[in-house]
């Protein structure tokens, strides 16, 4: 639905509020510990899709609006074991992305990150994280979720799983939408090929070129909700990243200096807040779920 009076707005705010305070209550249960967000720094994440780098001078240095924290959770794993952050990002995708409903230039993604963790660890984490919070709002937010005419379901565990390629094989790439369309409830898509993502994500060390990734897919064609796995954390391994990518070791020099002196294996993720709003919402399009918010292309936004 599209949100068309206050009282309807008043409903979805309600929802991303308890979305926020039961994903956090839910965490600090399983031990993990809320660290601040950082907003700019000369390292964020480098995207293997189209972004627009937002750029500012930070006495003389240039630093970066934060994209994601993925490097910066990795780091804070030297001083604690489980972390969790509410994280703004800004990525400024282009203008045509604006009418898929489901991206912003300016967004909130739940980070966490967790030491000496695997992928499948983080994988249950993650469904008892949703589960938790699907049940907290049907608690507590029925006035609402009967407002905007949305019938909600705490979803079945485990969730289904399907590996990149045979979702490939089936829909084409990229088969997010097409995926998403068929599914009855949350489910996974895991064994990313290297070539289509970033040089943290871990390789698996028994099948060169795939990454120990997943992705995690709303149903009824809300498309995805979260992406995470498994981090490279030793030197020459990411050294050999970079450069079978092409990408000079010198744009990394910082984080690089960081994972010399370094960083702990792990897993983690991010699920981006107002992607959970609008499916528990059950909205059409991701804007509705947040107050002012920055869609990609436009500019007339406060």
């Amino acid at each position: 639905m599209r949100i068309a009076t206050e009282k309807e707005r008043a409903a979805v705010l309600t929802i991303k509020s308890e979305i926020m305070r039961s994903a956090g209550e839910f965490l600090r249960g399983q031990g993990f510990i809320e660290i601040l967000p950082v907003l700019l720094s000369p390292i964020t994440d480098p995207l293997c899709h189209e972004t627009y780098d937002g750029q500012v001078d930070f006495y003389g240095t240039p630093y970066q609006l934060m994209k994601s924290m993925i490097f910066h959770k990795q780091m804070a794993l030297r001083t604690l074991p489980k972390i969790f952050c509410f994280s703004p990002n800004v990525r400024m995708e282009p203008a045509e992305r604006a009418s898929f409903g489901r991206y912003l230039a300016e967004f909130v993604q739940l980070d966490l990150e967790v030491r000496d963790a695997s992928r499948d660890d983080v994988m249950a984490l993650a469904e008892g994280l949703l589960c938790a919070v699907f049940e907290a709002v049907l608690a507590s937010c029925r006035e609402e979720l009967e407002r905007l005419g949305r019938k909600l379901v705490v979803p079945a565990r485990p969730f289904a799983r399907h590996s990149y390629g045979d979702a490939a094989a089936t829909f084409g790439e990229p088969f997010d939408d097409a995926l998403s369309a068929t599914l009855d409830g949350p489910s996974w898509v895991i064994d990313f090929p290297r070539r289509i993502r970033e040089f943290y994500d871990r390789e698996d060390p028994d099948r060169p070129d795939v990454l120990l990734d997943m992705d995690l897919m709303y149903p009824e064609g809300y498309g995805e909700a979260l992406s995470g796995g498994e981090r490279e954390c030793e030197l020459e391994r990411i050294h050999s990243r970079l450069d079978r990518d092409g990408i000079p070791r010198a744009k990394f020099s910082r984080y690089l200096e960081e994972v010399k002196k370094g960083v702990p294996r792990s897993a983690g993720f991010g699920i981006g807040i107002e992607r959970l709003t609008r499916f528990i919402a059950g909205l059409d399009d991701i804007e509705d779920a947040r107050l002012f918010p920055k869609v990609p292309g436009v500019t007339d936004a406060i």
